[in-house]
């Protein structure tokens, strides 16, 4: 059914006159002709309306081929003669021509190519053939650019260009060289062909490659390590402002400049650090140098596996700084306190090249800190000795410093710790010296010395600080103890006679917070006893159930003593130990005793006897003489006598104690006993051996922790339970494979662990 709305149009017949191929040829002239006046750029004549419909009709009357025969015979033969003529042209203008009649031809081109639109919109699609631009493009390089007088002559001008830049001599305007690789790559991608890479990119970076082999080399063998490196930054920031000049695509910039770090960085790295008086091993040693360390660095970093020659370096020079450090400590050139004063004034120089010269890089941060480990754990006093500097500052070291000093100093301490693995070793030594200090009343400052601690506790935790805060404690506590003793006193009947010739002050300290070895009580004069027994029958009605045990070895005394007789007697208030104390008393009834005689009546160690005679009879303190010469004590039959002629400007004089070592040396060793806390832990810090409540504390410590561990797994392999046992126990010491394998072997024989049947490095737990 017709709809009656629509309208049936009959249009009129309209036959379509073909173009025969002598008319085509005719209209293809005109194209022809037309092109050769663009193509000596005359085109202002033409019409292009005109060509166009000329292309047009060619296209749409079936004459496609004709067309684009035509166009591609035209353009070949035009460029055949730019080849000749280019060929023929003089090397010094070479660049330039070609050039030109690229751009010219590109020019043309595109003119071409509106021209003959519609033919590349619908017969170069169909038959699949290049569009115009390309084509024109293609034309050339096979042409033109691959005439054999054209593209090697041309090849060698950019080489030799580039050749004489690098070399500081005059050259061709690098905007021509831009143009002519330009042209390159842009024909290149006109035909998917890679005419840039082959007759180009290659050859460049293979010449560039051997220059910078032999300049690199060259200039290493005659210049110093600095200057290499300024040589080297200079080429490289050259290379780059001739590569943006040049718009050398990525293609190129990249692996050249992966070529120029590899020849002028990688291959000579190791070179420049170890070369002989200029390297980078030489400039740690000159802290003016860091700005040369901080350009070599920034070179290196280009190449990052080569920043590990640096960092090796580095880690050298820590480790040689450091062995010297303990050298002079071996040969006694230094005090504890000067080696840790050496480790943090090491500490700050290294840190400042690496926050300067290394850029602050965490990696090479974290090689110096390992260093620093390194070397301080290599010595097994570092611990010992950090804890006699933390001692030096906080009996004088902090005198007169500001709150922000003695923050820094102290931080100094918790810096060294750090390094330190032996933690457990810095803690027994610590408590040592603060149980001196505590107990003498020789601490600077009481916020100081909590300061340390709350520094300690935040470092390592809770446990670690327990018993310091707890030696704290005692002494606050003791503080109370003995206001309330004094008044006591003065209402006690039986104190009244003995508090004439004594005042007893007593620090009541808790056994399990305080460093302390089993040392015999010694024989205290009549007075002492007396005062002593008193306080302990008053303390002990009070604290039901505990027990007193008097530690004489670590106690000190004043006496008055009364030198010459007649009016010219004088008197002096001796500040001495309690053994001293209980020696100078017995000579109130005797004015010569033997050594074997002093020993009998106050039953004081051998050698801490001897020790403390002979701190009595030094040149400066000759409170008593000694029968024999030398500074040592002959024998048991050596006599000494109070020294009635003996002098002082001070009315109240001080008698230190001499070193355990030199006690050691007066004779025979006597029984090798030594004072309930460590008389002076300096000695025990040169020994530079572990502590015997230190070793037998890491023996249950890592006992603990493998039970612990197989515990909770029940089995595990020998390999495994020493790395967790290791772990677990690393914030406070590092035990040895050895060390912990004993442990292990001693839970087995008490049946806490059991070896597989099968395989002997495989341990279960025994519940």
């Amino acid at each position: 059914m017709v709809d009656p709305k629509k309208k049936i149009q009959i249009k009129p017949f309209r036959a379509r006159v073909q173009m025969d191929r002598h008319g085509a040829e005719k209209l293809w002239l005109n194209l022809a002709s037309a092109m050769n006046e663009i193509h000596n750029r005359n085109s202002s004549s033409l019409s292009f309306e005109e060509l166009y419909r000329a292309a047009y009709n060619l296209v749409i009357q079936k004459h496609g081929t004709l067309l684009y025969k035509g166009v591609t015979d035209k353009l070949s033969e035009q460029l055949l003669a730019t080849a000749e003529r280019l060929s023929s042209a003089p090397d010094s203008t070479l660049l330039e021509e070609v050039s030109a009649s690229f751009q010219e031809h590109v020019t043309t081109m595109a003119m071409v190519r509106d021209i003959l639109m519609y033919m590349d919109r619908t017969y170069v699609t169909q038959q699949k053939s290049r569009p115009v631009f390309e084509l024109g493009l293609h034309l050339y390089r096979i042409i033109v650019w691959e005439h054999e007088n054209v593209m090697n002559r041309v090849t060698e001008l950019l080489l030799q260009a580039i050749a004489n830049e690098r070399a500081g001599l005059l050259t061709d305007d690098r905007t021509l060289l831009k143009a002519n690789l330009t042209m390159l790559q842009q024909l290149g991608m006109a035909d998917h062909s890679n005419v840039y890479e082959r007759d180009f990119d290659g050859v460049f970076l293979g010449t560039t490659q051997e220059f910078y082999q032999n300049e690199s080399s060259a200039y290493l063998a005659e210049n110093s390590a600095s200057d290499y490196v300024n040589k080297a930054v200079s080429r490289l920031g050259e290379e780059k402002a001739r590569s943006e000049a040049l718009a050398l695509p990525p293609t190129t910039e990249v692996p050249l400049f992966q070529m120029l770090e590899t020849e002028l960085i990688e291959r000579h790295a190791k070179t420049l650090v170890i070369i002989e008086n200029s390297g980078f091993a030489v400039l740690l040693k000159d802290d003016t140098k860091i700005n040369v360390m901080k350009d070599m660095y920034d070179l290196f970093a280009r190449v990052p596996s080569s920043v590990e020659f640096l960092r090796e370096a580095l880690c050298e020079r820590v480790m040689a700084d450091g062995k010297a450090l303990v050298a002079d400590q071996d040969r006694g050139a230094s005090d504890p306190s000067t080696f840790i004063r050496g480790v943090l004034k090491m500490d700050e120089r290294y840190k400042n090249v690496v926050e300067v010269a290394f850029r602050g890089e965490a990696k090479s941060k974290k090689r110096l800190k390992e260093s620093f480990e390194n070397f301080l754990n290599s010595d097994t006093r570092a611990a010992s000795y950090l804890a006699v500097y933390a001692d030096d500052l906080l009996r004088s070291g902090l005198k007169g410093a500001t709150e922000e000093e003695v923050t820094k100093l102290l931080n100094n301490v918790i810096l060294v710790f750090r390094y330190i693995s032996d933690k457990d070793v810095f803690e027994s030594f610590y408590k040592q010296h603060l149980a001196k200090r505590l107990l003498s009343g020789r601490s600077v400052s009481d916020d100081a010395e909590k300061s340390m601690v709350s520094l300690l506790k935040a470092e390592c935790g809770y446990q670690f600080t327990s018993k310091l805060e707890g030696m704290f404690n005692d002494m606050r506590i003791s503080r109370d103890t003995r206001d309330a003793y004094k008044l006591h006193k003065r209402n006690s009947v039986q104190a009244a006679a003995s508090k004439k010739n004594v005042d007893l002050d007593v620090d009541v300290l808790t056994t399990g917070y305080w460093p302390s070895q089993k040392v015999p009580m010694c024989t205290l004069p009549e007075p002492v006893d007396i005062a002593i027994k008193h306080f302990s029958g008053f303390y002990l009605d009070k604290h039901t159930g505990r027990k007193l045990q008097w530690q004489t070895s670590t106690g000190s005394a004043e006496i008055r003593a009364v030198f010459g007789k007649g009016p010219n007697f004088r008197r002096h208030d001796l500040c001495v130990s309690t053994y001293q104390m209980c020696i100078l008393m017995l000579f109130n009834d005797n004015d010569t005793l033997t050594l074997r005689e002093i020993a009998r009546d106050t039953n004081i160690p051998s050698m801490e006897l001897k020790r403390h005679l002979i701190s009595l009879c030094t040149p400066k303190h000759r409170v008593l003489r000694k029968g024999s010469k030398g500074k040592g004590i002959s024998g048991e039959n050596d006599k000494f006598t109070f020294n009635v002629d003996y002098t002082s400007k001070l009315k109240r004089v001080k008698i230190p104690l001499v070193s355990m070592k030199d006690a050691s040396r007066s004779g025979k060793k006597g029984d090798g006993s030594k004072a309930g806390m460590e008389s002076n832990p300096n000695e025990a810090v040169a020994e530079g051996k572990l502590p015997a409540l230190v070793e037998e504390e890491r023996r249950h410590l890592v006992e603990a922790a493998t039970v612990r561990i197989m515990k909770a797994r029940k089995t595990l392999k020998h390999n495994d339970l020493i790395a967790e046992v290791t772990k677990q126990l690393s914030s406070r010491f590092v035990p040895s494979p050895q060390f912990i394998k004993k442990r292990i072997a001693g839970l087995i024989e008490r049946d806490y662990l059991e070896r597989d049947e099968n395989d002997h490095r495989l341990y279960s737990y025994v519940a």
